[in-house]
């Protein structure tokens, strides 16, 4: 897989790069990152690649023309290499990105990405050039640098050959529509809390009915609008319904809340 990233700042990229899974997939020649900045296709001597906005107001916005030839640039490259690429805009007005868009962009060949500044890109670049517009959250970040990284760290990983268990990426979190269940390790006891029984019965049917209910439990708590959208069949309502009645019989903090299935 091969992301192509436009972007004024190549060196924040060192964070994804050269360390952790995505580094260690880049080694392994699983997937190709390709930084270029748009100042090198500037024709203003002091390379600037912004100017004031039309109509007045705050800040700077990023030109037409070194952004249309860095992208014109990516693509024309990745053709080269025989990937054939579409183009993302990261932007605070994009579509938000979630697991079943990370699933999607993993199994492109290729995606090329815009990493916007200032108060953003000329629209007419938008037009012209953008497929996808993909916002990481309904927050404003300094560039989309980082919203890229995001994206990149989160699809590579979803590669075959990326983790070191075939399965670690079906049971993260949202790759079934629910949140994950919890997870302990040695020592047995921590702070005078121990593992839960069933986790060292050795019943691997008991442990994965455990860890289904704990994952539609935490999910019913802190995203229930999640529940809602996946749905859920008898097993897993019944398995829901327990963990209810067992929060409230505990006095738990889950028990407390109303219910939103």
């Amino acid at each position: 897989m091969r992301f192509d990233v436009i972007t004024l700042f190549p060196a924040q990229f060192k964070a994804l790069t050269q360390e952790g899974v995505v580094a260690r997939a880049l080694r392994r020649g699983i997937a190709e990152i390709h930084l270029r900045t748009p100042r090198d296709y500037t024709a203003d001597p002091q390379r600037a690649v912004d100017d004031r906005p039309y109509g007045g107001g705050p800040g700077m916005v990023m030109q037409y023309a070194p952004l249309r030839a860095a992208l014109d640039a990516a693509r024309a490259d990745a053709a080269a290499a025989g990937v054939s690429s579409r183009v993302a805009y990261l932007s605070p007005q994009g579509a938000p990105v979630d697991q079943a868009k990370i699933v999607e962009i993993a199994s492109a060949s290729g995606w090329v990405l815009l990493a916007g500044r200032y108060e953003g890109v000329d629209e007419r670049l938008i037009e012209d050039a953008v497929d996808e517009e993909w916002s990481i959250g309904d927050y404003v970040l300094s560039g989309g640098e980082l919203a890229a990284m995001v994206v990149m760290d989160a699809a590579i990983r979803l590669l075959p050959g990326v983790l070191g268990h075939a399965d670690s990426a079906g049971q993260d979190s949202y790759a079934s529509g629910l949140l994950d269940c919890p997870h302990y390790t040695r020592p047995e006891t921590a702070a005078g809390r121990g593992v839960p029984s069933v986790l060292l019965s050795g019943d691997h049917a008991a442990i994965e009915r455990w860890r289904l209910q704990q994952a539609l439990g935490r999910t019913w708590e802190r995203r229930p609008e999640l529940l809602r959208k996946r749905g859920m069949n008898d097993v897993e309502r019944q398995l829901l319904d327990d963990y209810r009645r067992e929060a409230l019989r505990s006095g738990s903090r889950a028990g407390s809340k109303p219910s939103e299935q």
